[in-house]
């Protein structure tokens, strides 16, 4: 079991994931398009919206975005990153309990944050905000683990994480898509994605992970100097590249839970 709750657990970490964490390609708004009917008018839900990296992507699609985060340091970090948006509305809800009206947006969208949800309430409550023929889409950034300094990094992560390992188990694999949409109702499609960092921008990407070890944390001071050590051995011209694969996987709810999942 995960040390603590899920919704505050970014909340000392938010700068650091606002700068470093990686956005969404644009290729996922044309897989979108063509598979779900996206278009600009859509109504779009960011389900744990955080800071505001997969809102982001809709609003540029000229989208009306309601981001629904329960953290609130998160929440305030994304209504600031979004200042401008006029198509953005930030909402203090949660997966399990958005306060979004019945039947009130084309598309629930997630993140990050989705492995942090309660299946069966979050799928419920989706299908309640959702519109007839509405459309959920979990889009996730998994880094890439097959190159020298990704491998190192992994060990890294898995040699200091303070709870890194039941982390890496909620994540949405095969398994827990089907936990949600139901084994063969859901599509599966997956981008190229990637980060290029110096030593400070690296240092920022790992502290905005929920287990890493944070400042005053007995592990906190050997993990740094283990990553420069990792950044001096790896760098090619002051920089090193973290990969990603983006993984997209889209299906509906149908209106009766027995029915289970389908297919447009």
């Amino acid at each position: 079991m995960l040390a603590s709750n899920p919704t505050q657990r970014f909340s000392n970490r938010v700068e650091d994931y606002l700068r470093y964490r990686p956005g969404y390609p644009r290729a996922i708004l044309d897989a979108l398009r063509e598979e779900c009917g996206l278009t600009p008018e859509s109504v779009v839900a960011d389900v744990g919206c955080g800071t505001g990296l997969l809102a982001q992507l809709f609003l540029s699609n000229g989208n009306l975005v309601y981001g629904v985060e329960p953290n609130a340091a998160m929440r305030e970090a994304g209504e600031r990153a979004l200042d401008g948006h006029a198509n953005f509305h930030s909402v203090a809800g949660s997966a399990e309990a958005t306060t979004l009206p019945n039947a009130s947006v084309d598309f629930v969208v997630a993140g990050q944050a989705f492995h942090w949800f309660e299946m069966k309430a979050a799928r419920t409550e989706f299908r309640r905000v959702l519109k007839p023929g509405g459309w959920v889409a979990v889009i996730w950034n998994e880094r890439r683990k097959d190159t020298p300094f990704l491998r190192a990094y992994e060990n890294l992560l898995r040699t200091y994480g303070t709870d890194y390992a039941e982390v890496a188990a909620t994540y949405p694999e095969q398994s827990r898509m089907e936990e949600f949409f139901g084994a063969g109702a859901f599509h599966h499609r997956f981008f190229p994605n990637a980060q290029d960092f110096d030593f400070d921008g690296l240092r920022g990407r790992l502290l905005s992970a929920s287990y890493a070890p944070p400042k005053g944390h007995p592990k906190h001071e050997p993990m740094l100097a283990e990553l420069k050590r990792l950044f001096e051995v790896h760098e090619k011209d002051g920089r090193v590249r973290v990969e990603y694969i983006t993984r997209l996987y889209y299906g509906q709810i149908r209106r009766d839970d027995r029915e289970g999942l389908s297919r447009r």
